[in-house]
């Protein structure tokens, strides 16, 4: 047998492997853009997958397509959403700009695959069939929204809400340890331990809360479009009643676009996600380099936290354990950043009735979601979770903070006690030797002013 079979399009004929599901354009495209090796993931086969089935199954309930053939497309559009054929997916990221190529290939999988279902000599067209009533104009974008809303939903919120919750378990375990707080960098008035994990713990439910709000405008699907976003060739009636299908499968409330020109022709709702997300990195960025720093040492460093040790950090410094969660973490961050900016210049693309930079901005935006999600959790479960304080060493370090003497202002004034301050880090002494020594107040005084506890709460002495 052959290794490779014929196949026709409207530039000719095309040999193509064999057993492929694809057929001519996909092909063509897998030769024109051997670019990098990277392929569109599950979640954006699954979303058209979904797209096309919910498509079939629409367009036979209202009469525009022959009920045997639109059940053999939605069975293998099914097929397709649950990973079955996901090696048949061999295009590049970067193709067409408006991913037509991709479309195609979901279109020539899909057909391919309902012929072989329906057995009977019956042969579903690509495009006739399976592309009935939709573009790839306006089934890519639909896709976009579809994949990220719904990795955003089941991956990435959850992962954040894990971590949060682990974050606040650690702020009240560590409610009663006060140690030294810093700005920039340097020593400063005393807070608790468990206040600073508190914050952290916010940090990431303001940015639930950011994404949530964000990713809700992922609900708004572009198809029934198709070309410009004047919806020619497609029943008015179809996307609703397709979108209703999407919304029933994922548990999702999508809906119909407002504007079918805003949703084709312009990636912000994309960007906004990714904005979000943006956001969420450097907020994890902060707290896991906080958590790197408050754990460095043993002997040398803050080491005010021990990590758990989760592998040996040196191939030649025997016994070296590194904060490698956290690194990990913050180069997730990292390329969140600069996914980020390709898809704020993608979304810059949007040159009349279509965005052309479609196939690159839903993989980053894919990519930045997956690795948040698996980063998160990660961070959470092997890290954060067996974080453990060294109160000793919050207690040594906090009794030199010569920032203590703040609370002497309202007793002796800000001069006299930027003196103190001054003298105790000159001497490496206490504040409270220094003003021992000096008499300025009184112990039962001094004892009131420099209850290091009361300092890390708001008021003023009595």
């Amino acid at each position: 047998m052959s290794d490779f079979r014929i196949e026709k399009d409207s530039l000719g004929e095309v040999k193509v492997p064999a057993q492929a599901l694809y057929g001519a354009q996909t092909q063509r495209a897998a030769e024109n853009f051997p670019i990098s090796g990277q392929r569109f993931g599950r979640r954006f086969v699954e979303a058209l997958g979904l797209i096309k089935k919910a498509a079939a199954e629409t367009n036979a309930e209202m009469g525009n397509l022959d009920e045997e053939i639109a059940g053999a497309v939605a069975q293998a559009a099914q097929e397709v959403a649950q990973g079955d054929w996901d090696g048949e997916f061999v295009l590049d990221i970067y193709q067409t700009g408006s991913g037509t190529s991709t479309n195609m290939n979901a279109n020539e999988v899909i057909s391919h695959r309902a012929t072989q279902l329906l057995g009977s000599g019956a042969k579903v067209h690509p495009n006739d069939h399976v592309n009935f009533g939709q573009s790839s104009n306006d089934v890519i974008p639909t896709a976009m929204h579809v994949s990220a809303r719904v990795a955003i939903q089941e991956e990435l919120l959850p992962a954040l809400g894990h971590l949060a919750e682990i974050l606040e378990a650690k702020a009240g375990e560590f409610d009663g340890i006060v140690k030294s707080g810093r700005t920039h960098l340097m020593d400063a008035t005393p807070v608790r331990l468990g206040q600073e994990f508190g914050g952290y713990a916010h940090q990431v439910r303001r940015g639930i809360g950011r994404l949530g709000r964000a990713a809700e405008e992922l609900d708004e699907l572009a198809l029934g479009g198709t070309a410009t976003g004047t919806g020619i060739n497609t029943d008015p009636e179809f996307p609703a009643k397709a979108i209703a299908r999407i919304a029933q499968a994922t548990g999702i409330p999508f809906r119909e676009a407002e504007n079918h020109f805003e949703a084709q022709g312009a990636k912000d709702a994309v960007v906004n996600v990714s904005g979000a997300l943006n956001t969420v990195a450097s907020g994890l960025m902060k707290i896991a380099d906080d958590i790197r720093w408050l754990s460095s040492g043993p002997t040398s460093g803050i080491h005010e936290i021990s990590l758990p040790a989760v592998q040996p950090g040196s191939s030649i410094m025997p016994g070296k354990v590194n904060p490698v969660m956290s690194e990990a973490l913050m180069m997730v961050a990292a390329r969140v950043s600069g996914n980020h900016t390709t898809i704020t210049i993608g979304g810059q693309r949007g040159n009349f009735e279509l965005n052309v930079m479609m196939p690159v901005m839903a993989h980053a935006l894919l990519e930045s979601i997956s690795i948040l999600a698996g980063s998160v959790r990660v961070f959470a479960d092997r890290c954060v979770v067996g974080i453990t304080a060294n109160e000793d060493r919050c207690r040594e370090l906090l009794e030199k903070n010569p920032s203590i003497a703040t609370a002497l202002n309202p007793y002796i004034g800000y001069d006299k006690a930027a003196e103190v301050a001054k003298q105790a880090a000159r001497e490496k002494r206490s504040v409270r030797d220094v003003v021992s020594e000096q008499g300025l107040l009184p112990a039962d005084q001094l004892d009131e002013a420099l209850d290091v506890r009361s300092m890390t709460e708001p008021g003023l002495p009595h």
